[in-house]
């Protein structure tokens, strides 16, 4: 039983992932089939309701595979940057809430952004650049750093054979 804990405790982020996921799933099956419903009226008013209802679960649908395939050429990334002992330690101060202290990660964030310009064409970089700016709260440049990161790793020719 106690392996359970733990592996429920390791998961726990895939766990919720798949559960948002499926309730997703789940909202854009019962859109579909409301949208049809519609398209099957007589009234061309609500036809015309079932066609545009019909473009959000597409919406949704390219949007969960989108966000899905990130998170999975992250962890992907995270894997061999682990094996390659190139991950960031994280080592900076924290609040007693928990959160790291913003002056701490805008000084280590500095490192990071260095190396990513010296290396403008190395995933790895760009990687722990992403994971600076998060520290650092800018969630949008770290998505944005981990795009460049993606398409960095894609790009390599023995990334298709991981």
């Amino acid at each position: 039983m106690g392996n359970f804990w733990t592996a429920l405790k390791k998961n726990r982020t895939k766990i919720w992932v798949g559960a948002i996921t499926l309730l997703l799933v789940l909202y854009l099956v019962v859109s579909v089939q409301r949208s049809f419903l519609l398209l099957g009226d007589p009234n061309l008013v609500a036809k015309g309701i079932g066609a545009a209802y019909l473009v959000l679960p597409m919406v949704g649908a390219w949007a969960l595979i989108r966000e899905l395939l990130f998170g999975a050429r992250t962890e992907q990334m995270a894997k061999v940057l682990e094996a390659e002992g190139g991950l960031p330690e994280d080592t900076l101060p924290r609040t007693p809430g928990g959160r790291i202290v913003r002056a701490a990660a805008d000084a280590e964030f500095e490192k990071y952004r260095a190396e990513a310009e010296a290396a403008p064409e190395d995933w790895r970089s760009w990687f722990r650049l992403s994971c600076a700016y998060d520290a650092s709260g800018d969630r949008k440049r770290a998505r944005a750093s981990m795009r460049d990161a993606v398409k960095l790793f894609r790009s390599q020719p023995t990334a298709a054979g991981r």
